[in-house]
């Protein structure tokens, strides 16, 4: 009897860890499409690398799988960076910023909560180079809703009973733990047409425990495996009024992995980059295209984007896999007034 209680618990262990590492089809962390459009969840080191303005806030949600689920995982985003120092650092400044991801997921409301503070320092090497690297830290919080979870033992034969105590109930319903993650970022700008910048990033790296039992069975660890990222992307300046921007990012943890590749162009509708019109197109290879929409006013953009599931799981869900939506505003100082400032990057504006 205590080896199947032994058995089982390990079976729970081993459940509850896919809920918590692997909440996204290919990706384990939570993520968007619009990779790009939520710059401090791709690399620490985008923290104040804001080639067009000297601040910026934004905000993402996601929908997933809304329709094959009874409760869809939904993720919530908003964050906030800006350049400080570029008075007094030559060739350079300090970017700082911050993050707050919510996701809820699943019937049993796998809710994670995660805060983080990012810093990042950027260098320009001569006239047409920029380097820089920039970490993050934060406080991390899971918990889970167990009265909504069914277990293999409170079932009677006929029904599950939520009454009956089970072996397979967590330890406890809340996790918090502390992380750290790193990257770095370079850019490359020739002219006033051309822009190109990459970057790599190391998330996890303290590789913290994240389980809701006090203790792994034999040959399971529940650290957090780090997750590597890596990017490029491109802005060209191809006509007076059209802007492209082809780009793409890879991700892997343990033994996933996620490639996004595809752009946007942005076509400048008042001759002067004020109100612009954003379409493109993206493609996850084995998962989804991802079209996407939108407008820009004044510095305010709003994106909306859409998953069109490719892979097996189309048949279930008739290919509407996840819907997003992005909003940003890019600032300016008073001292610069937006005119006074020098873009690194290809715009509309003279």
């Amino acid at each position: 009897m205590c080896e199947q209680r032994g058995y089982f618990k390990t079976f729970i262990v081993l459940l509850l860890g896919g809920l918590l590492i692997n909440q996204r089809s290919n990706a384990q962390d939570l993520h968007f499409s619009q990779w790009f459009n939520s710059p401090l969840t791709t690399n620490p080191a985008n923290t104040g690398f804001i080639p067009d303005a000297d601040y910026r806030i934004g905000a993402n949600y996601r929908n997933q799988w809304s329709n094959v689920m009874a409760v869809p995982y939904k993720t919530f985003s908003v964050w906030g960076d800006a350049q400080v120092f570029r008075d007094r650092i030559e060739s350079g400044w300090l970017g700082l910023g911050g993050v707050i991801l919510r996701d809820v997921a699943g019937s049993s409301q796998l809710t994670s909560t995660k805060v983080y503070a990012s810093a990042a320092y950027h260098q320009m090497l001569g006239i047409a180079h920029l380097l820089s690297a920039g970490f993050n830290v934060g406080w991390s919080n899971k918990r889970i809703n167990t009265a909504a979870l069914k277990f293999p033992d409170q079932f009677d034969g006929k029904f599950f009973d939520s009454n009956f105590p089970s072996d397979g109930i967590p330890d406890a319903t809340n996790v918090n733990y502390f992380d750290v993650q790193f990257g770095v970022n370079y850019a490359f700008f020739p002219t006033d047409k051309i822009y190109i910048n990459g970057g790599v990033s190391a998330w996890h790296i303290n590789r913290p425990r994240e389980s809701f039992f006090n203790s792994d069975p034999i040959g399971y660890d529940s650290r957090i495996s780090p997750r590597y990222n890596g990017f490029i992307n491109a802005s060209l300046k191809v006509t007076d009024d059209v802007i492209i921007n082809p780009m793409a990012y890879y991700s892997m943890q343990a033994k996933s992995n996620e490639l996004v590749a595809g752009g946007y162009a942005q076509y400048d509708l008042s001759g002067d980059g004020e109100m612009q019109l954003l379409g493109g197109l993206y493609y996850r290879p084995g998962d989804a295209f991802v079209p996407m929409l939108g407008f820009e006013y004044k510095n305010i953009r709003l994106t909306f984007s859409y998953d069109a599931t490719t892979s097996s799981l189309k048949q279930y869900n008739n290919s509407r896999g996840a819907y997003e939506f992005s909003l940003m505003h890019r600032g300016f100082y008073d001292e610069y007034n937006g005119d006074k400032r020098q873009s690194l990057c290809p715009t509309f504006k003279y």
